[in-house]
């Protein structure tokens, strides 16, 4: 049986009144159009919902039991109204998005502390992955987007790029490089390199520009964690190459861009093509877009 909200409406403030006269004028309608609002209701459920006499309005039995289901109903729509206004204003709500490690580590603290800050009721949850469980996350809806480099072929997702990351190599104290400010892949071919395993986008991209170039190295050490690899940079066991943005604040690592050819990714908003962000998704992605960029080197 279909019943129109609005007749529900006229009908709780009939019984919770008391009287047609006082329904009429909390709903703003005509004393007669309360009365067949009523008459329509009654007859859609074939039961007398009033027992009217010329002082008083009383609810017959059949009406007692539709006041109390109308009132849970009205309660629960109301507190569904509520949370959809909580939601488009972000006072509350929850979200989950997914990161690559190299951006996760170094810019998201500040993101998610403002964040926080400015939208303290709405809960965030992170996911750390890598490049290809990242685009597998987004296109099965395990979160509300991703961040991430763009890859080759999109497929069904949408990349909203953020920014270039350039790819630097990390020098240790020990490598005399008379004060350059750049590195060639045929120089740091000669050298022990040290980089990300092959499970990332990242290598993947370094290993396809080395081929590309007829450069042949040996990579005798490769490393899941980005601390990891520049930890052993910093005690002298090679160069690290790594993506600008993974470069820590404070390292003795002196950090100098690779030429000939210069390397670069895009980093960028990842989500599924033609689908539309929640109002809190999309604040977070305002606040990736300002401040997510590489710190000068």
């Amino acid at each position: 049986m279909k019943i129109n909200f609005k007749l529900l409406g006229t009908f709780l403030a009939v019984a919770e009144n008391a009287s047609f006269r006082k329904a009429a004028d909390q709903t703003h309608l005509s004393l007669p159009a309360v009365s067949m609002q009523i008459k329509q209701l009654e007859d859609q459920l074939g039961v007398a919902l009033f027992q009217r006499t010329t002082r008083k309005v009383d609810l017959t039995q059949a009406g007692e039991q539709l006041m109390i289901s109308a009132r849970k109903a009205m309660a629960e729509i109301d507190a569904g109204l509520v949370q959809i206004q909580h939601a488009v204003n972000v006072q509350q709500g929850h979200l989950s998005f997914g990161c690559v490690p190299t951006v996760a580590g170094s810019r998201l603290p500040q993101i998610l502390l403002k964040f926080s800050k400015k939208y303290p009721g709405i809960s965030v949850r992170v996911r750390e992955l890598a490049h290809q469980e990242l685009l597998e996350a987004v296109r099965r809806r395990e979160v509300d987007f991703g961040i991430g480099p763009v890859p080759e072929k999109k497929g069904e997702l949408d990349f909203s790029p953020i920014f270039v990351d350039e790819y630097f190599a990390l020098l240790p104290k020990a490598f005399h490089d008379g004060g350059r400010a750049g590195i060639s892949l045929r120089e740091l071919a000669k050298m022990p390199m040290l980089t990300l395993s092959n499970s990332t986008l990242f290598r993947n991209h370094l290993d396809s520009v080395l081929k590309a170039n007829d450069v042949e190295t040996e990579l005798n050490y490769e490393f899941t964690h980005v601390s990891t690899l520049i930890a052993m940079a910093e005690a002298g066991l090679g160069i690290a190459v790594l993506p600008r943005i993974a470069i820590p604040r404070k390292t003795p690592l002196k950090a100098v861009r690779i030429t000939g050819p210069a390397i670069s990714r895009t980093i960028a908003i990842i989500t599924i093509r033609g689908h539309s962000l929640s109002p809190a998704a999309a604040r977070l992605v305002d606040l990736c877009d300002q401040l997510i960029v590489p710190m000068p080197t």
